[in-house]
């Protein structure tokens, strides 16, 4: 016959298992929503540097035919451009109102 020593250990050890069989059920839960927020976020980067590839390449530098051969403006000659170096002064733009020195 059994001892009932041995058979509440038995059933005591059974008990601690379910528990551990619990914890370890919503760990596992938890490392598979930590995985799954992973892999969202392994594809954010990708998502936003293609993004930016394709700003860049839209904003890409303006080519020009120069005596019929394909030339890029120079960085340096787009800021003068853009900041307005490079146009033409007239009178009504002249800091004085009269006519640029020089004509």
């Amino acid at each position: 016959m059994t001892d009932p020593a041995v058979l509440e250990r038995i059933a005591t050890c059974r008990s601690e298992l379910d528990g551990l069989e619990e914890q370890l059920a919503k760990h596992l839960e938890e490392v598979h929503a930590e995985r799954d927020e992973l892999a969202v976020a392994e594809k954010a980067p990708a998502r936003l540097s293609e993004k930016v590839a394709a700003v860049q390449a839209s904003t890409a530098p303006v080519s020009a035919l120069v005596g019929g051969r394909g030339a890029r403006r120079s960085r340096t000659a787009r800021r003068a451009w853009t900041r307005g170096r490079c146009r033409r002064r007239t009178c009504a733009s002249s800091p004085s109102g009269s006519r640029p020195r020089g004509r």
